[in-house]
């Protein structure tokens, strides 16, 4: 049955807009008027629908969370935190995050929590925390590419991307970790303070997200941040101020308890292994370690007939190997040439140009050392000036020369740890790791080589030289010293307090347990077993009955095991090292 017929059709239904178009009659109506005006717009216009002078929409809500003026001399932008409005709702890490477009594993503001007091007056209190725009930012200081500026005037720490080439080192440099690496984009970046929309009269966007406006911008004297600092006055359970004084003011009107402590200050996790800085590392130090020794004890080379060629060519080697390894660590290597540009201020810098100027140096001197490159010398340029006493003399000076620049690229790796100011990497323990690996291995390489370039029978009995045997003890001594001093630095897991040496050997005992006991078991077998086995039966009065095919087995293996050693240890350098942050614990 059609129903259709014994039904009214169904009102037609216009929208407001539609029913004005449709009447000509003109309206007054605030509709009407908007759609004339709509009408009437250009292009342009409908994209820049207010005046340049009208403030931003949400202006009211934060109006006096920025200043209406611009820092004067000796005054900075900084963050200002109202401890006893920030609930923890996170909307500022959110607003962050969107604004700027982060990544899903980035994140330029953390909120953590600080907790402590008595069991019947407990304490607890959230903590919204970002990069805190030091007076002396040590990630600035650090950085090899000046890829960081402080604004002159708003004193906002900047990052420059297009300048980064991902080499990490400011992560490291950071007490407060506000620096972040972007694995997917190869390059680090941070929180600049939203310093376009600040510049414009728009708060950034943390501050205008939070619904406490708990967080605000207020200029700030470098003076009282000095003097604060000094005073050791921050945030507790925060890195201390006095290094790189920050500028945030955190503030609160509720006593805060002498035992409170972050959320998560007893957890404790592997850091980044740093693999290419391992290598780097590693081989670097072997090689100024083989090429002392070759240059320093040249008697045990003659005395054996092996030339010193063979050391030069193997330091050289090491070194182009180092070199070519550590690269792979940078997230965009092919800009790694920048590296010079923070000569001045950064230790990462000076520590690759010293290892840069070592290997070709080393390549000059086995160079003047081979026998084919001193036949060819005779009918060059250079011999109408210099006679073969002088050549020598000048291989000698380059000899030197390489030992001295090895030496100081040696000391400058020490000074990138030790400039990070973290108690793990102090200058006293970090050079006394790092040089004695250079001993060690030195030594080591340096006595296989000279029983390997042995041209006496496999099957004659061994005659080791003085100089041999001084290596060998050299290696023992090293492996001992070595060895003993991080056996002695485990017991800190035992202690009552948590306190970063502790967390190193927690990490080491606990997590990383199984690369500790490879590290002592290999250093004590090729740097202790081995080479006293071979000092015991070479030594004046020893049982003087190894032959010579035994020996260089014994040396490569106890080279072998003390390479693969140090590499261990250099890994636990890394993997062991407690990471310096704000306060965390929320997730």
């Amino acid at each position: 049955m059609n129903t259709a017929s014994n039904t009214s059709p169904a009102p037609i239904v216009r929208s407001p807009a539609l029913a004005v178009l449709a009447n000509p009659k003109p309206a007054n109506d605030l509709l009407s008027l908007l759609l004339r005006e709509q009408q009437s717009m250009t292009a342009v216009d409908r994209f820049v629908s207010h005046e340049a002078s009208a403030p931003p929409a949400q202006a009211r809500y934060y109006r006096d969370l920025i200043p209406d003026m611009q820092p004067g001399p000796g005054q900075q932008y900084a963050f200002e935190v109202d401890l006893d409005a920030c609930t923890g709702c996170k909307s500022c890490v959110t607003a962050c995050h969107s604004l700027n477009g982060l990544d899903d594993t980035e994140s330029f503001r953390n909120v953590g929590l600080i907790h402590g007091g008595k069991s019947d007056a407990g304490f607890q209190q959230t903590v919204t925390s970002s990069c805190h725009h030091c007076a002396e930012p040590a990630c600035l200081t650090g950085c090899p590419v000046n890829a960081y500026e402080k604004d002159p005037i708003t004193g906002i720490v900047k990052h420059l991307d297009d300048q980064c080439i991902g080499c990490q080192y400011c992560t490291l440099m950071c007490p407060y970790d506000a620096p972040k690496y972007n694995s997917a984009r190869g390059i680090v970046r941070k929180c600049d303070m939203c310093s376009d929309r600040l510049s414009s009269g728009e708060a950034p966007a943390c501050v205008q997200a939070c619904p406490s406006e708990a967080i605000r911008i207020r200029i700030v004297d470098k003076a009282d941040a000095l003097a604060a600092s000094n005073a050791g006055s921050f945030l507790p359970g925060a890195p201390g101020p006095q290094d790189t004084i920050p500028t945030t003011v955190y503030k609160t009107a509720r006593p805060v308890p002498a035992n409170a402590l972050p959320a998560d200050f007893y957890s404790v996790s592997p850091s980044h292994s740093h693999m290419p800085l391992v290598i780097m590392l590693v081989l670097t130090q072997l090689a100024v370690g083989a090429f002392s020794f070759a240059h320093l004890l040249p008697k045990a080379n003659a005395t054996t007939g092996g030339p010193p060629l063979s050391h030069a060519l193997f330091a050289l080697v090491l070194a182009g190997l180092a070199l070519v390894v550590s690269p792979m660590h940078l997230g965009r290597p092919l800009l790694g040439y920048r590296a010079f540009l923070g000569l001045r201020h950064s230790w990462l810098s000076r520590e690759i140009i010293a290892f840069g100027t070592f290997a070709p140096l080393a390549g000059a001197y086995a160079l003047l050392v081979s026998p084919l490159a001193g036949a060819s010398l005779k009918y060059s340029i250079v011999a109408r000036y210099l006679d073969s006493a002088r050549i020598e003399s000048l291989r000698d000076t380059i000899g030197v020369a390489t030992i001295a620049m090895g030496g100081l690229g040696v000391f400058c790796s020490v000074m990138v740890y030790a400039a990070t100011k973290r108690p793990h990497w102090g200058a006293a323990l970090t050079g006394y790791k790092f040089f004695i690996t250079t001993a060690v291995l030195g030594a080591s390489a340096a006595f296989m080589l000279s029983v390997l370039t042995n041209h006496e029978p496999a099957e004659s009995i061994f005659s080791a030289t003085k100089s041999q045997l001084l290596m060998l003890v050299i290696v023992m001594t090293s492996a001992i010293a070595k060895l003993s001093a991080e056996a002695i630095r485990l017991r800190h897991f035992f202690d009552k307090r948590t306190t970063s040496e502790k967390r190193v050997a927690t990490l080491m005992i606990r997590d990383l347990g199984l690369a500790t006991v490879g590290r002592f078991a290999t250093g004590a077998m090729g740097g202790i077993v081995l080479a006293g086995i071979l000092w015991l039966s070479a030594r004046p009065g020893g049982q003087g009955n190894l032959h010579n095919s035994f020996v260089h087995v014994t040396a490569v293996a106890s080279f072998v095991l003390l390479l693969g050693s140090e590499l261990l240890e250099r890994f636990l350098f890394f993997k062991a090292a407690p990471a310096s942050r704000m306060p965390g614990g929320l997730t």
